[in-house]
């Protein structure tokens, strides 16, 4: 199949089939009689591959070590999975600090009229009281 029929089975943009393989996230595609791609299955499967590692949020460097270790002729298995376990730390203190934000801005709208009704007056206070201050000086 051709990279737009490839674009439209996997969701993945054209440009962004011809950027996984120009930076070897994907073996070199075979090309037809007159230079187009001809992606087959092997190729689809590693596109899908390349795109759920990145929605795990692995840098384009990593992924290309880790495909690099799984395309060699021995057993990195140890390697492969010290890199997956890095990115699984790296996407957990993400989490954990996507949910500490969360757990804030639910505390604040949980105690929104008695503290930051108060906080809120108090800021505007302080802006008046500066905004005072610069008149005088002027």
């Amino acid at each position: 199949m051709n990279i737009k029929e490839a674009s439209e089975q996997t969701g993945v943009s054209s440009a962004a089939i011809r950027y996984y393989e120009k930076e070897s996230l994907i073996p070199a595609i075979d090309r037809t009689e007159v230079g187009n791609r001809d992606i087959d299955a092997r190729i689809l499967r590693r596109i899908r591959f390349v795109t759920q590692m990145r929605a795990a949020g692995m840098s384009i460097e990593n992924l290309r070590r880790y495909i690099q270790l799984f395309d060699a002729q021995e057993d990195n298995t140890k390697e492969q999975k010290a890199l997956l376990k890095e990115q699984l730390a790296a996407m957990t203190e993400k989490r954990d600090d996507l949910q500490a934000a969360i757990d804030h801005l639910n505390y604040k709208l949980s105690h929104y009229d008695d503290h930051m009704v108060t906080t809120e007056n108090e800021l505007r206070e302080l802006e008046r009281q500066h905004r005072t201050k610069l008149d005088r000086e002027y």
